[in-house]
């Protein structure tokens, strides 16, 4: 099992920032892709950004690219999703989710979620 754990969620005004983090826990060696997904009420889950947990590429869905940046730090089994320019349509739950490859659509195959983080976004 894996666990997941994501933090750093709040509420903000519209273009400034915010560092998401997920720390991870379990069997960590039986997933090797990481992904942020969000959602909001009624709308399906949605992919924003993943990563290979050893190392390579980041992947990022066309709707949060030059704003969201996914990283990791793996002395830490921990992933980040740092938000800048923050827009009152960022407003979701985003969750943390490990899994494997390969990515497509900037998300993992995944098999683990966090329970979330809330942000909203103000205008």
């Amino acid at each position: 099992q894996v666990q997941l754990v994501e933090s750093g969620g709040g509420s903000v005004q519209a273009g400034g920032s915010l560092r998401l983090s997920c720390a991870a826990s379990g069997y960590a060696h039986i997933t090797n892709c990481m992904s942020w997904f969000r959602q909001t009420p009624g709308k399906e889950r949605e992919g924003v950004a993943s990563l290979y947990t050893n190392g390579g590429p980041t992947y990022y869905a066309d709707s949060v690219k030059g704003r969201f940046t996914i990283s990791q730090d793996n002395a830490k089994n921990t992933v980040y999703l740092q938000i800048d320019s923050l827009k009152p349509e960022d407003t979701a739950m985003y969750y943390c989710a490990a899994g494997t490859g390969p990515v497509i659509a900037a998300q993992c195959n995944v098999r683990y979620w966090g329970r979330g983080t809330q942000v909203t976004v103000s205008s």
